[in-house]
């Protein structure tokens, strides 16, 4: 089944779609091209992007990505629609959730204070945390009419695993709650070597930040981040629960990403599975960089042997060469249909949407809309597969 990417856009009941897939897939350039196409066609979109390598910025023209969605120039807005970016910056998230829930005494207290900064910087997970943290954000200025945006795409952070962009946001939530107060703050009451033996064991199994620091200095940094924190915690879980219902609600759509490679479409085919299996609502698969071209009917075994006749013949070396070109190309392309046919055969309810590789980088909005343009005018499913 072919998955169709402008029904998909156009359809107003789509107010999130997340891109989700391995590294290295193209996925900052898939939600780029899809805010670019979405906003082309009338919807008013703000893409955010975790990709700390800046390629959406610069393909956006776009001198900086910070923060704050900043309107993306070039864009055709005679269809009604517009284009906003950003680019996480987890620090200032995690900032801008403390100055929002604890009083501006507490919140200075806890920004100044050495774990904290530790924490809010390095803690495994918190990348994760905090791009759920500011989509729950941009869909709630969104729904109290403090912005216009319709449709929020949402580029997920590049992991070892794409199940992290999943599990990372309960991690930090269930390590930021109650239970950790009260290993923290409850055994202060008893002082004397006792708390001080059973506090650093309990922090050394908590997180590996405390390798960052020393001593002494670690427990009173800590004590006075809890004592500042405490009336906190609860609302790290209660938000974390509450972006990962509006992952599941209607209006939410995920898209995986993936090459036609092996262990990439190995890890989408688990993250299909964890989606599924998680009642979250998937659009479909994007297999990216796709091989074709318009000489298929000319099979590899063929362009071979006619490259091997020419070869003698010293006026024929260039074709002959050519030839032979063309040969690894449509064994690439017979090796990425077979691992796409295994996954098709495995989803087989998986709607898909192929798009070719481009001969060279996607530097600007021209090649993004080109990018748009193959999304939705994908070609069907490999032939065979089903």
């Amino acid at each position: 089944m072919t998955l169709d990417i402008d029904a998909l856009l156009d359809d107003p009941h789509t107010r999130i779609l997340v891109c989700c897939g391995s590294g290295g897939v193209g996925k900052t350039t898939t939600a780029a091209a899809l805010g670019l196409r979405a906003a082309e066609r009338g919807r008013r979109v703000v893409v955010l992007t975790i990709d700390p390598a800046r390629r959406l910025a610069q393909s956006l023209g776009l001198a900086e990505l910070d923060n704050t969605p900043r309107p993306v120039a070039g864009v055709d807005t005679s269809a009604g629609g517009t284009l906003h970016a950003m680019m996480l910056d987890m620090k200032r998230t995690f900032d801008e959730v403390i100055e929002g829930h604890a009083p501006p005494d507490k919140a200075a207290q806890i920004l100044e204070n050495p774990f904290y900064q530790a924490l809010s910087s390095s803690f495994a997970g918190t990348q994760e945390y905090m791009a759920m943290e500011k989509l729950g954000q941009l869909r709630a200025q969104a729904d109290a009419g403090e912005h216009d945006w319709d449709l929020i795409v949402v580029d997920t952070p590049p992991s070892r695993s794409a199940l992290d962009f999943l599990d990372a946001p309960q991690r930090l939530g269930s390590f930021l709650d109650g239970r950790f107060i009260r290993v923290l703050s409850a055994p202060a009451k008893a002082g004397g070597r006792a708390y001080l033996k059973m506090m650093s064991a309990a922090i050394g199994t908590a997180t590996g930040l405390m390798t960052k620091l020393l001593g002494a200095q670690v427990l009173k940094d800590v004590q006075t981040f809890v004592a500042a924190l405490d009336t906190m915690f609860g609302g790290f879980r209660e938000r974390a629960d509450a972006t990962y219902q509006l992952l599941q609600a209607p209006g939410t759509a995920f898209l995986v990403v993936a090459a036609p490679e092996r262990d990439a479409l190995r890890e989408a085919s688990y993250f299909v599975d964890r989606l599924e299996g998680d009642g979250m609502p998937l659009a479909g698969l994007v297999l990216n960089r796709v091989h074709t071209g318009p000489g298929e009917g000319l099979s590899a075994e063929r362009a071979l042997t006619a490259a091997e006749d020419l070869e003698d013949a010293e006026e024929h070396a260039i074709t002959a060469g050519l030839l032979r070109i063309h040969a690894d190309r449509m064994r690439l392309s017979e090796r990425e249909k077979a691992v796409a046919s295994r996954f098709e055969q495995a989803h087989p309810a998986v709607e898909v949407v192929r798009v070719p590789a481009r001969p060279q980088d996607v530097h600007d909005l021209e090649g993004l809309r080109g990018v748009g343009a193959d999304l939705a005018e994908s070609e069907p499913a490999f032939s065979g597969s089903r």
